[in-house]
């Protein structure tokens, strides 16, 4: 959720779009349907160091192909059906594969093979200003969303209503009852640090490509899902407010705020955004009495070519149980400003996290090139539950559009850590450098 306010917009423009073609009769709901993909390459290389002598660095990679294809049918007295079936297939790895030291885990499924599924499956149905959306998805909320980060996205089955009736304002209530993690989520290993950056609490190495119970797959208990309602108001101009909540039967509830401003001026303008997110243990509490703040807050400046900001969070001490102070994000969605290409620390309890970025955008030069540098400091609390040590990580950002081939994107990444972990007894620290070339073609 490193998109904050337009991740949102996002999710509720995938879910409310009907597809604009209306069709005359059944069979013409089918046969003028379209069909859509994504072809992505990806290829990643993480060279991971360690102070301690008793332990070896290593560098992990892979490579992968694989996208997906989707069809959605015409609209027919506002009903449109659509399906996406996604894949994924390592290539040239090393052996043996299920080696986490050789074989990066973040491209493939359990004992990093490859693997495919039918990820959206669903009804649509539009009836002047409400749309009713139900079954396998794809969304990009801000506490459950996509994070399309690696080969295949987070996808989900839920139930929703989009309505736009209220002047400027967009409604969203719906139920969400099982969650396919992507690819994405094998970087972690269950515990509080996968727990606080997007996943299970109990295992993200094998639940990978079938959709589960969403409690199953959080922290191992099979509860009732999770229920959801929102408010997005663009009424005044240049302005943007949202406000979700996400009750998670026998969990958490979750509520999420943001609002973000800016200001035009004659040759620039200037952005101000803060976000708030409230946790509070319910029902039968599976994962205990959990009770934790964050909130941050940015501002940016946007002149010539650049786009420059920086971002500062906070979330509550620990003071006792690190986990139930932490803010808990299980099912994929990222928005906080200060998260890291990789390090997500800024959900720990106690955690003073700092952020500064540059884009710059090449248009005024030819090339269809946009470039991005980052920084972000996390200020780690004594008792945090995974670290014992402050840690940083710096990186860059590059997307290029080629001319020469219409719908291809081009794009290197780099992230480099500094004390990712440091151990509590030894003080031994862990960080790495790691490189992404991604190859994107849409159709």
């Amino acid at each position: 959720m490193k998109k904050g306010i337009t991740s949102s917009f996002l999710a509720f423009g995938l879910i409310a779009s009907a597809n604009l073609s209306a069709a005359d009769d059944l069979s013409s709901m089918f046969s003028e349907g379209k069909a859509s993909g994504q072809i992505r390459e990806f290829s990643i290389s993480r060279s991971v160091k360690t102070s301690n002598p008793a332990s070896a660095d290593y560098t992990r990679d892979a490579n992968a192909v694989g996208g997906y294809l989707k069809y959605e049918t015409a609209a027919y007295e506002g009903l449109s059906l659509g399906a996406a079936f996604y894949t994924t297939n390592g290539f040239g790895l090393d052996s043996p594969k299920t080696d986490y030291t050789k074989v990066d885990p973040t491209l493939l499924g359990p004992n990093n093979e490859s693997y495919s599924i039918l990820g959206e499956a669903y009804v649509q149905f539009k009836y002047e200003n409400t749309t009713f959306k139900g079954g396998r998805q794809k969304l990009d909320t801000p506490l459950a969303g996509s994070d399309d980060a690696r080969m295949l996205p987070n996808l989900f089955e839920a139930y929703l209503l989009i309505n736009t009736d209220v002047s400027d304002t967009t409604l969203i209530a719906g139920h969400v009852t099982r969650f396919a993690q992507g690819t994405f989520g094998r970087a972690y290993n269950g515990g509080i640090l996968a727990a606080t950056s997007g996943y299970s609490a109990v295992d993200t190495r094998n639940q990978v490509g079938e959709f589960v119970n969403m409690g199953t797959y959080a922290i191992g208990e099979k509860t009732d899902g999770v229920s959801v309602a929102a408010a997005i108001y663009a009424g005044v101009p240049n302005l943007k407010v949202q406000i979700w909540d996400y009750f998670a039967h026998d969990i958490l509830n979750a509520i999420y705020a943001d609002a973000s401003y800016e200001m035009k001026l004659d040759n620039a303008s200037t952005y101000f955004a803060g976000q708030l997110i409230k946790e509070d243990g319910i029902g039968k509490k599976y994962l205990g009495d959990v009770a934790s703040i964050y909130g941050a807050a940015k501002v940016g400046v946007k002149v010539a070519n650049f786009n420059i900001y920086g971002a500062y969070s906070q979330t509550t001490e620990s003071g006792g149980n690190a986990l139930l102070k932490s803010i808990i994000t299980p099912w994929g969605g990222m928005p906080a400003y200060t998260q890291g290409m990789v390090t997500r620390h800024m959900f720990l309890a106690g955690t003073k996290a700092t952020k500064g970025a540059l884009t710059y955008d090449w248009k005024d030069f030819g090339p269809k090139l946009t470039t991005t540098l980052y920084y972000v400091d996390f200020a780690m609390d004594d008792n945090n539950g995974y670290t014992h040590g402050d840690a940083s990580e710096m990186g860059f950002d590059v997307i290029y559009y080629p001319s020469a081939i219409k719908n291809l994107q081009v794009r290197l990444r780099g992230n480099f850590t500094d004390d990712f972990n440091v151990a509590a007894t030894t003080g031994y620290t862990t960080e790495w450098d790691e490189y992404r070339f991604i190859l994107n073609y849409n159709f």
